[in-house]
């Protein structure tokens, strides 16, 4: 069986997840926290950073959620194709799944940083630039959808852009002069595979840097 080593709060874990929920594909959620000492261990060894989600299918241990979702789409198909057939698709599909991950979430994760290193006075100066990068990487997403049909099922996309436009969203406010990325936000978390995963993160709100929002 499959094993994915995580935290129900982690926006990357969300990542993995999503896929094998949507597809229904058995696995085993081996839960990184202080009270599970031997999955934490497994990470440190298995990724170079000593990050999660790590997956382990028998013998192959799969790090990065983006190589995850590859290796679920190519050996763990499902009813949701999680990679496009067609090549030009593909490689759209990954431009955007590296748009999402490098100026969404790294953005908002400047914000998460720097209210973790000092979450009575974060430096101004990360604060300024992770929202800014945000309201930039927001104006080029929102030009994208205004040209692109999106797949109706769970994909690449929609695996990266759940987790990273919830969360970016609790830092800076999506704006009204990007009505498609808001509404692909809401489609997004009106899915049943992240619903799920939004669920089961609400415990832990209360860790969120400098507090979550009374809101989804």
């Amino acid at each position: 069986m499959l094993a994915l080593y995580g935290h129900p709060f982690s926006s990357y874990t969300w990542k993995a997840l999503i896929p094998l929920y949507a597809n229904g594909t058995a696995f085993e959620f081996r839960l990184v926290a202080p009270d599970e000492p031997e999955h934490a261990a497994f990470v440190q060894t298995a990724h170079p950073a000593g990050k999660f989600p790590i997956l382990r299918d028998g013998d192959a241990v799969i790090v990065e959620a983006t190589a995850i979702i590859e290796h679920l789409a190519a050996f763990h198909p499902g009813p949701a194709p999680l990679i496009p057939a067609d090549p030009a698709l593909a490689a759209q599909a990954r431009m955007i799944d590296r748009v999402f991950d490098n100026y969404v979430m790294a953005n908002l994760q400047r914000v998460v940083n720097a209210r973790i290193a000092n979450a009575a006075a974060p430096d101004p100066a990360e604060v300024a630039a992770g929202t800014a990068g945000l309201q930039r990487a927001y104006r080029w997403l929102e030009g994208w959808l205004d040209t692109h049909q999106l797949a109706p099922h769970v994909s690449l996309i929609s695996c990266a852009a759940a987790p990273s436009l919830f969360y970016a969203d609790w830092i800076e406010r999506i704006p009204a002069e990007c009505p498609r990325l808001s509404g692909f936000r809401a489609e997004l978390l009106a899915l049943p595979p992240v619903s799920r995963c939004v669920e089961d993160a609400r415990p832990f709100r209360a860790y969120f840097p400098g507090g979550a929002p009374d809101r989804d």
